[in-house]
């Protein structure tokens, strides 16, 4: 099985668990708490989950390709550690904010 269709597989994998998760999660009788207010925890966490991902998959990429190109170019070291560490920061930034939206939600 090749990259591709290992990723197709499991994101029809993560498809069918979230439509088997949705219907239970809405199929509450009306005097149990509110459907609603599970909702909204639920996509705070998600969200929180899929920002922290986003930005270490992001930071990890901004490492590797910063050590290739100090190995490529060592003369241009100093260059390149300084736009990594903007770069990696303003994506941290940017994680921070977003896990904080996330857990506002679930609060």
């Amino acid at each position: 099985m090749d990259k591709r269709s290992a990723k197709v597989l499991l994101l029809l994998v993560v498809a069918v668990a979230a439509l088997a998760i949705v219907p239970a999660a809405l199929a509450q009788e009306a005097g149990a708490g509110g459907g609603a207010d599970h909702m909204r925890k639920l996509g705070g966490a998600i969200g929180a989950g899929i920002a922290l991902i986003g930005g270490g998959l992001g930071i990890g990429l901004i490492g590797g390709k910063a050590v290739e190109a100090i190995a490529r170019q060592p003369e241009a070291g100093a260059a390149v550690q300084t736009a990594m560490i903007i770069s990696a920061a303003l994506i941290e930034g940017a994680t921070f904010f977003a896990v904080i939206v996330g857990m506002i939600a679930v609060l």
